[in-house]
């Protein structure tokens, strides 16, 4: 086991970290910019080391002042957390050449499952369903208006290294490709410095499910149910449930089957998501992969009584998946919603700042992953997300009456929210009988919506 861990991160995952690592028994370094030294990761630490500025290019994007943290401090292991460096192969090699354990899966592992269309032929060979689209990359305009046409509109470009949104566009006729594949390419030679598109059929009311996995270096696999997650804006996940009311026994057998296919046929030795497209007719097809813990991992927790960074860790030791973990059962049900520095009701504005007053939720079922605090004040270069609320309940009525409860708790002021939105959708007649899709909040009345405080 290690003995010291740097957490390359910032915020409530990196305090999360520090937790499951005093568990342990494992010293921690937490790194910070300069407007995050009053972050509560910070505070937490056994040791403590300012990478750089505020813009993350300067400070938890740069991997020669993170390596140098490490190498100051005698950390023995990294742990990337999510976002930022998490899925980065390159970081990933550094640390191992500089004899620092990686918590994460190889390299070559990241490169593979980072390419979406690499990632998509490997799931394909592996035998796991996969969207209908271009075998690999799409080269010019031409020749997405032919494979359009034969797998049928409409049809989404998307960016080899996308995530997040960026460098995708749905396409529903041939007139609209042109525009389509150039603005996409723009979009993300701009954002992720590759232009490489390819193509795949568009789903128009999907469900985004995704199978939690854990695997070792010595070829075992477990899978961990899955996680609902299509409450979404713009691709980014608002709310994840476990178990997904869309999803019985017979299909979770499936799925998950299907997963651990996948995570075999690369090797996949740390936890990791496989995340899957479901259909009206209960069909399922492989999207993506995310070779890192995920924001959403708490309510798998919950609901089967497992720490997974510390799985994470121990597997990153060189430990074997318990065989154990086979034998676990799901018990209940378990919501998470994100509760970002966000005004839903002016088009999700961005709202950093100073809170004035927090109080956080309690009582039985109520966990709350945070790194803010009264007079806390929240930076405006880094991801929105400042907590996670999440509730377990015997079953999912309960789960969500307890989560109106936590929520009607949860005080913050000085900034907006999007607590009162949450509070909206929980009330929604759809979200509660659990009948849903991507497109929730296409179609939702924001009007809705009650005070942003």
């Amino acid at each position: 086991m290690f003995k010291k861990i740097l957490i390359a991160n910032r915020g409530e995952i990196a305090l999360r970290i520090i937790r499951a690592c005093k568990e342990l028994g494992l010293s921690t370094v937490a790194v910070h910019s300069v407007p995050d030294a009053d972050s509560l990761h910070v505070r937490f630490a056994d040791e403590v080391v300012c990478i750089g500025p505020g813009p993350s290019h300067g400070s938890y994007l740069s991997i020669p002042n993170i390596i140098s943290a490490a190498e100051i401090t005698n950390a023995d292991a990294i742990h990337p957390g999510y976002g930022f460096l998490a899925e980065s192969a390159y970081f990933a090699e550094i640390c191992e050449s500089c004899n620092l354990k990686f918590i994460g899966p190889k390299a070559d592992v990241i490169a593979k499952m980072g390419d979406k269309a690499i990632a998509k032929d490997t799931m394909r060979s592996a035998g796991v369903p996969v969207i209908p689209g271009s075998k690999g990359l799409i080269n010019n305009i031409e020749e997405t208006e032919i494979i359009a046409e034969e797998i049928g509109y409409p049809v989404i470009i998307k960016a080899v290294a996308g995530g997040g949104g960026r460098g995708m566009r749905v396409v529903s006729k041939k007139s609209e490709i042109k525009n389509a594949f150039n603005t996409a390419m723009s979009e993300a030679q701009s954002a992720f410095n590759n232009p490489a598109l390819y193509l795949e059929k568009y789903f128009e009311n999907p469900r985004h499910i995704e199978i939690q996995i854990l695997g070792d270096d010595y070829g075992n696999t477990v899978s961990l149910g899955e996680r609902e997650c299509s409450i979404q804006r713009k691709h980014q996940k608002l709310i994840e449930e476990s178990p997904s009311p869309a999803v019985d026994e017979t299909l979770r057998k499936k799925m998950s089957a299907a997963a651990m296919k996948g995570a075999r046929k690369v090797g996949y030795n740390s936890a990791g998501t496989i995340e899957f497209l479901l259909d009206d007719d209960k069909k399922f097809y492989f999207m993506e992969m995310n070779t890192r813990i995920q924001v959403e991992h708490p309510v798998t927790e919950m609901v089967f009584g497992i720490d997974l960074i510390k799985e994470q860790i121990r597997l990153a030791a060189g430990e074997k998946v318990s065989p154990d973990l086979n034998k676990y059962k799901l018990r209940g049900h378990a919501l998470e919603c994100r509760v970002n520095a966000e005004d839903p009701k002016a088009d999700f504005l961005p709202c950093p700042g100073k809170i004035t007053t927090l109080h956080k939720p309690g009582g039985p079922g109520v966990r709350v992953d945070t790194h803010a605090y009264a007079h806390y004040v929240i930076p405006p270069y880094y991801d929105s997300l400042i907590a996670k609320v999440i509730t377990h309940g015997k079953n999912r009525e309960e789960a969500i009456n307890r989560m109106e409860r936590a929520l009607e708790e949860f005080i913050i002021e000085g900034i907006k929210t999007t607590i009162p939105l949450h509070q909206a959708i929980l009330r929604n007649t759809n979200f509660r009988e659990g009948n849903f899709s991507t497109r929730f909040l296409q179609n939702f009345d924001f009007n809705s919506i009650g005070g942003s405080e």
